[in-house]
């Protein structure tokens, strides 16, 4: 349905511009938008390059193994019904770190993996488990150390401090993680009641 919203704007666009004589115009922003599309995705791969590197050499290293420790008793809180050691998991420990890292790309896959992991114990249902609303909870609001994608959309604009926004991201992502796991429990506790 989306993809016809577009044909359909697309199209009256043109024909609006046809009509009033700014094809010129269009033609122009097509192709400015073509070339800044380009220039923007080249910015972001080379960033994202470095950082999934990064992330490599740290699961190679063990420091993937050690963060997952770390995190691994406040996970085991956060999502009481999914057994310690089951493939889930792990899928939710890898996501919660890429996702820290600002690696939403790598992280996709990862959260993909662990929706099909909880469905699993969820029975299959088509319905979502309190795990899966709360991953999905957490993975929206995801506590983030470095925002590689903002950081190298802020390079490629030439920005005079790219990473002056880690600070801010930190806390905000935080405060929003905070809130989305208040939030979804307040619910989980409501439903229970009612």
């Amino acid at each position: 349905m989306v993809n016809y919203i577009w044909v359909f704007m697309t199209i009256i666009g043109i024909v609006f511009a046809l009509f009033n004589g700014t094809i010129e115009a269009v033609n122009k922003a097509v192709f400015d938008g073509a070339k800044e599309a380009v220039t923007l995705c080249i910015g972001l791969i080379s960033v994202l390059v470095f950082w999934l590197g990064m992330m490599r050499i740290a699961e190679e290293s063990g420091l993937l193994e050690k963060l997952t420790k770390l995190f691994r008793p406040l996970v085991k809180r956060l999502f009481p019904e999914v057994p310690p050691n089951h493939p889930a998991m792990g899928y939710i420990l890898s996501n919660m770190i890429s996702n820290m890292f600002g690696l939403g790309n790598a992280a996709t896959p990862l959260g993909i993996k662990a929706m099909e992991e909880l469905k699993k114990l969820n029975g299959g249902k088509n319905s979502a488990s309190r795990s899966m609303i709360t991953f999905l909870a957490i993975n929206t609001a995801s506590i983030t150390i470095i925002p590689t994608t903002v950081i190298a959309i802020r390079m490629t604009y030439h920005s005079v401090s790219p990473t002056e926004i880690v600070v801010p991201t930190i806390i905000t992502t935080i405060l929003s993680a905070i809130g989305a796991v208040l939030i979804d429990r307040y619910f989980y506790y409501r439903r229970r009641k009612g």
